[in-house]
């Protein structure tokens, strides 16, 4: 493989290639755009647009396409080519500024929540130069948002992009009362990191609940699974390694940062992650990387699995929301400092996230319920339902004793002055990791581990954005008001962060949140515990989060709206889709061949009486299985005709519990399906 280095963006319009293709005054203007938050300046748009078509036709792009992120949770695509005919019997090759700005793709058959109506096709694309051009597949791809004819946002960029402008806005307020020169526009980061599983294609293929929703309906977990502890980090193998190699070379290309790559706790299950970015590109990067994943697994005669939980028995694949925030002073404000007013910065944010995630958990819950989560989350694999805070026990110490009017001390020793306090030293890695805790403090970011392998990371984040924002916006009017009613400001302070913490400590928590004993604490502490999806996506419907997305221009009352139906919708879908593939399997796979098994097992026994042997055993085996066979029957036939998401997943549940008891006595050469060993095991 080529030197990273050199392959690293060779497909993106980097700034590095702008510099080479644009004018200075054209480069200046685009670097303000996308650092400083300037608006486009449009009377650029034609030297870009050519610049960008000589650059992709040089490295072989035939065709340009406006790629967006609309509300299926995947990406979208219209691909035109260059071509343009001359008159003469040929063609030339153009691109106009126009065509870059703006396109028009069909807005009626996205989902849009009764946003837009069958009849109302019109929507538009509008470029989004904060993320970097890029080529795949021979065509040039524009990063744009997605709205409908009258603006409404009807993607996931919108409402990102409105989120992060919010956020920058109130940071940049906070750094004014912190005495702090504004340098730069504030904006979160993102680390996402990805799991995955591998499977065989040949065993893919043989598998129609794989093809058609992504997990296995039926499957009996093997003897050995992951109980072992011996995959998690190990030894990648050859094939798989190979996949590796090519997966990073090619998310390189792209200008994807792919860092890590190692073996997951569960058979054939994988993660990478990238290095942070900027929120809105790490996005983008996520969703280019989860399309790259599967493309170059099809190149090594393998299918990669994004499903949630593909495997029952097994762990299932998350995908960690590391959040961070870069304030206006170019700094990282969860970072601890070296002097009392990094350090009063740094704590205020702690108090903002722990004000914000309390106040609005039942809105963080909501971006990630899924069908497919909900199969993951509350098991002993990942952070329960209950939102809760972990901050470690150096953090959690600091945090109480500001409480009660000031931290004297530390646990770990040694001590910085605030102003009126004196706050104990900050290191960085103060804290250990919980894995069981679905919000965690890592050293200097906050780590959100309930977000679905499968989803788009733009959810969780819109609304991460807008609860810090709405806490920064009312810890700004208080201190601003004490300053000026000639109140200290180091006194106002630690005023506001004590009444935060007195008000919303109910949501820190730093023990194991697997055990029956937190779920009684979090109920005593009225935190919500919500399980499952349909109840989860309520949030979405409350005059509180109405008015927290429309307050901020993040969301508008139908917007919001119309992700709630989205969503619902897209839940009963799948579940019914499930239920579909499940009676199919079972009525044309599943009992042809416990049947037939029964019948050469019947023939046996026969066959063996005619000639005077005992037939017992055999006959208890038949038995089993011919009882198991008629409960089979009647868990189909409920599952037929049951309606409903709730007793569907009930049905469902049925069924699978026969066939799984069917697979452990039918013998291997009449099992119509891979099995779990075979998938897991055989790569």
């Amino acid at each position: 493989m080529a030197n990273p280095t050199d392959l690293f963006g060779e497909n993106v319009f980097s700034m590095k290639v702008m510099r080479e293709h644009l004018s200075e005054a054209t480069v200046k203007s685009l670097k303000e755009t996308i650092n400083a938050g300037k608006s486009l300046d449009a009377s650029i748009a034609d030297e870009v647009a050519e610049a960008m078509k000589e650059w992709a036709i040089g490295k072989g792009a035939t065709h340009y396409t406006h790629w967006f992120q609309p509300l299926t949770g995947s990406t979208a695509e219209k691909h035109d080519s260059f071509i343009v005919p001359d008159g003469e019997g040929s063609v030339v090759c153009k691109f106009s500024g126009a065509e870059l700005i703006q396109g028009e793709p069909d807005a009626s058959s996205f989902p849009s929540g009764g946003l837009r109506a069958t009849f109302e096709a019109r929507g538009y694309t509008g470029w989004d130069p904060s993320s970097p051009a890029f080529i795949k597949d021979n065509t040039l791809c524009i990063p744009t948002v997605f709205c409908g004819y009258h603006g409404e946002a009807l993607d996931k960029k919108t409402p990102l992009l409105r989120s992060m402008k919010a956020l920058d806005k109130q940071a940049c307020r906070l750094g004014k009362l912190f005495g702090i020169k504004i340098k730069q526009k504030a904006f979160a980061t993102l680390g996402a990191e990805q799991e995955y599983f591998l499977i065989d294609e040949e065993l893919y293929n043989a598998r129609l609940d794989l093809q058609q929703t992504g997990r296995t309906l039926f499957g009996s977990c093997p003897a050995k699974h992951q109980q072992m502890e011996d995959h998690y980090f190990g030894a990648i193998k050859t094939r798989v390694l190979a996949f590796m190699e090519e997966l990073d070379a090619e998310l390189w290309r792209m200008g994807v940062p792919s860092k890590t790559r190692h073996n997951e706790v569960a058979p054939a299950q994988f993660e990478m992650a990238p290095v942070f970015e900027e929120l809105n590109l790490a996005v983008d990067h996520n969703m280019i990387a989860m399309e790259v994943l599967r493309k170059t697994a099809e190149r090594h005669g393998l299918v990669c699995l994004l499903h949630e939980k593909p495997y029952a028995g097994v762990n299932g694949s998350g995908k960690h929301n590391n959040w961070s925030l870069c304030g206006p002073d170019g700094k990282n404000w969860l970072s601890p400092g070296d002097n009392p007013h990094e350090n009063a910065k740094f704590i205020t944010m702690i108090c903002a996230l722990i004000k914000a995630v309390d106040t609005h958990a039942d809105l963080l819950r909501s971006t990630v319920a899924t069908a497919g989560n909900d199969h993951r989350l509350g098991a002993n694999e990942a952070p329960p339902a209950i939102i809760s805070i972990f901050l470690g026990d150096q953090l959690t110490d600091i945090i109480e004793q500001i409480e009660k009017g000031g931290a004297k001390s530390s646990k770990a020793g040694g001590s910085i002055n605030l102003g009126v306090d004196t706050l104990p030293t900050l290191p960085r890695g103060n804290t250990d990791r919980n894995r069981t805790s679905p919000f965690a403090f890592t050293g200097n970011k906050f780590e959100f581990r309930a977000v679905g392998s499968n989803q788009s990371c733009a959810g969780s984040n819109v609304v991460l954005n807008t609860i810090v924002t709405e806490a920064l916006d009312e810890i700004c009017t208080r201190l601003e008001a004490d300053v000026k009613a000639g109140k200290d400001f180091n006194v106002a302070l630690q005023a506001v962060l004590s009444g935060i913490i007195k008000k919303h400590k109910r949501i820190l928590f730093n023990g194991d949140n697997y055990t029956a004993a937190w779920t009684a604490e979090a109920e005593k502490r009225g935190l919500p515990n919500v399980k499952k999806t349909p109840e989860a996506l309520e949030a979405f419907t409350t005059p509180k989060a109405a008015k927290l997305f429309s307050k901020y221009g993040v969301l508008t009352e139908k917007e919001l709206h119309s992700r709630h139906e989205i969503y619902k919708e897209t839940y009963e879908k799948v579940i019914e889709i499930e239920a579909g593939v499940m009676i199919t399997m079972v009525k044309t796979m599943i009992i042809p061949a416990v049947l037939a098994a029964q019948g050469e097992l019947a023939a046996t026994i026969e066959t063996v009486k005619a000639c005077k042997g005992k037939t017992a055993g055999s006959q208890t085996m038949l038995k089993a299985i011919c009882d198991g066979t008629e409960v089979l029957f009647k868990a189909v036939s409920a599952l037929e005709n049951a309606h409903g998401a709730a007793k569907l997943i009930a049905g469902m549940s049925k069924v699978r519990v026969a066939v799984d008891a069917l697979e452990k006595m039918v013998p291997e050469q009449f099992w119509p399906v891979p099995s779990y060993a075979e998938m897991l095991f055989m790569m």
